[in-house]
């Protein structure tokens, strides 16, 4: 076995260049994203992240108390693309997910080091505002948790926490997620019906719409099609191929298949340390380091 190798702070792997057929940039227009995070904006309008990266991570160290899970972690996370993190059980992937929305800090004892810059602000910093970080950095988990209310509360909870809308407006945000999940027509009849009434595909597909209601610029995944059906988990990965073109995506997965056909870029991870990350085709057809090899052709998992 291959010893690990460390991506360096200032060569990490990277798909740069300019993404033509979409805008340059989503901008937060809603009254909570202005100047929450200390993030240098003018008139509403963020200057754009450099080579288009939507999360810088360098040097991330972390510890559950005394344990170190995971060790010098260096990479970015392009704008608008799906970044998909692969490993065995135990490796760090989710680990590394819940540090981009800082829900480690609802647990004593966790912590972070070095820097993961997020709009021109190191998240890890404690000045930020963690309310504002979490609508912006949306997360969906591995099981669908839909809040104990009806469908539309699902979807306007969290909006209200962080904007002032009409009730028409809010009836429009609504409606808008919910067709972005292919949802809306399977639930606009009965949207006062409670949320957990709905099949696990249905509650998966409420907990993305959730999560993108308070219009986020990341959404992330920790292996959101493990508890469904083979149908529910394709309608999921189809609409990861459509959201990708607003949200950057990092998600988190057991299923090559699956990051082969949703991801752009991959990244494997081995005892909380980053292996390798690059293009999706390259890790499957021309991975650089013999464990990542060993690891997608099953010698060890």
């Amino acid at each position: 076995m291959t010893s690990v190798s460390h991506t360096p702070a200032h060569g990490v792997p990277s798909e740069t260049g300019t993404d033509h057929g979409r805008p340059p940039g989503r901008h937060v227009t809603s009254s909570h994203a202005t100047g929450a995070l200390n993030f240098a904006e003018a008139d509403g309008t963020r200057e754009k992240r450099e080579e288009d990266i939507a999360l810088k991570v360098r040097d991330l160290n972390f510890y559950y108390g005394q344990h170190h899970a995971l060790h010098d972690i260096s990479m970015d996370y392009p704008a608008r693309r799906v970044t998909a993190m692969i490993g065995p059980s135990g490796c760090g992937k989710s680990t590394l997910l819940r540090v981009f929305n800082r829900i480690y800090d609802l647990y004593p004892g966790q912590r972070a080091t070095g820097e993961v810059m997020f709009d021109g602000c190191n998240i890890l910093d404690r000045d930020i505002n963690l309310d504002v970080l979490r609508a912006r950095v949306g997360m969906v988990f591995q099981k669908p948790t839909p809040f104990p209310m009806s469908i539309y509360d699902n979807i306007a909870f969290g909006v209200k926490l962080h904007e002032r809308l009409s009730r028409a407006e809010m009836d429009a945000r609504v409606e808008d997620v919910l067709t972005r999940v292919a949802l809306w027509n399977e639930v606009r009849d009965r949207l006062k019906a409670p949320a957990t009434g709905l099949s696990g595909g249905q509650q998966q597909r409420l907990c993305i719409a959730r999560s993108i209601a308070t219009r986020p610029e990341v959404l992330l995944l920790d292996e959101p099609t493990s508890a469904l059906d083979p149908i529910s988990t394709a309608r999921i990965e189809e609409l990861l191929d459509e959201l990708k073109h607003d949200f950057t995506i990092a998600i988190v997965t057991h299923n090559m298949q699956q990051a082969a056909r949703c991801a752009d870029r991959v990244a494997f991870f081995f005892m909380g340390r980053l292996i390798e990350v690059d293009a999706a085709d390259r890790i499957f057809t021309n991975p650089r380091q013999q464990q990542t090899q060993d690891y997608i052709t099953g010698r060890f998992g």
